[in-house]
């Protein structure tokens, strides 16, 4: 015991999916009526290239609100195919119905998924012991591990700290992509877990890393893959200046494409020139689309 009273330690696990996961986009053809498979293919395997260690599929970033089942499915099975068996593919199967949930869960497990993302249920707000238990029935379908998607300014609903340290004890919940902007309750979960905790908001990634998180889930790792790995690299080396100042520069272009008032999705495909988003979403204007190559520019020749 120190002066300061009890300790806790920290319970530092290796990632269960590596540090640098991608939050990638779905493409579809120029119409948007299908899933453009070869190019959801070739562009997991250039993402892996260029420094992420996993891809997470239909997810926010990937559209999952407008995709059906079978296109989950499908993706899953041509990203598969793309990046071959060693890279962790973690599927977002989060939906407001809890057998549909679970029903997803199974059906991307056979698939080929190694993860599932599943969000807290939207619309219906329910209370946290409701929470808690949809996600315990959702990871005893299925026997791969499960990551928690806690990301209440789009559900209505936080996943609050006393829910994840009883989540916790599941033997499949081994993670947690973080998007609730509460960098002292992640820790405090952290500190008592060896849950794997995953940032979300890119303004986040390094503050998170550095208090003992696993990584990111990043939607501009669809862009800038090398840029945003750069950043933990360099802590890891103990060299916290240069993470600091690489990520001050990625942090411009996640501020244009996060919070400029469009979805990152919007933006992500804009600059990748990956085919249109499906509605209610709008694909960026020319304007728009120019500005964020501009920034985007600058950010390549500056890290």
């Amino acid at each position: 015991m120190t002066a300061g009273g009890p300790q806790t330690a920290v319970m530092i696990t290796s990632p269960p999916f590596g540090r640098a996961l991608c939050a990638m986009i779905t493409p579809f053809t120029e119409d948007g009526e299908r899933l453009d498979l070869d190019a959801a293919g070739a562009l997991a395997a250039r993402l892996i290239a260029d420094g992420c260690d996993g891809l997470v599929l239909s997810g926010t970033t990937g559209e999952s609100p407008t995709t059906s089942d079978a296109e989950k499915t499908a993706l899953i099975t041509a990203v598969r195919q793309a990046v071959g068996p060693d890279v962790p593919l973690i599927a977002g199967v989060g939906s407001a119905d809890t057998r549909h949930t679970a029903g997803l869960a199974r059906a991307a497990e056979d698939a080929g998924a190694d993860g599932l993302l599943v969000v807290t249920p939207y619309y219906s707000r329910p209370p946290q012991t409701a929470v808690e238990t949809h996600f315990r029935r959702v990871a005893d379908a299925v026997g791969v591990p499960v990551m928690l998607y806690d990301i209440p300014g789009r559900t209505g609903t936080r996943i609050e700290v006393e829910t994840v340290l009883r989540l916790a004890e599941h033997p499949r919940i081994t993670a947690v992509k973080d998007c609730s902007g509460d960098l002292l309750g992640a820790t405090r979960v952290i500190a008592r877990t060896g849950l794997a905790y995953y940032s979300g908001n890119e303004e986040l990634n390094l503050p998170l890393y550095a208090v003992g998180g696993a990584g990111y889930v990043s939607t501009v790792a669809n862009v800038a893959p090398a840029a945003l790995r750069a950043v933990l690299d360099a802590f890891d080396r103990g060299d916290t200046a240069r993470a600091a100042r690489l990520n001050a520069r990625v942090m411009e272009l996640a501020e244009r494409m996060m919070h400029g008032g469009l979805p990152g999705t919007v933006t992500a495909k804009a600059l990748l020139g990956a085919g249109p988003v499906r509605e209610p979403l709008w694909s960026a204007d020319a304007e728009t689309t120019g500005e964020l190559r501009e920034l985007y520019t600058a950010l390549l020749n500056g890290v």
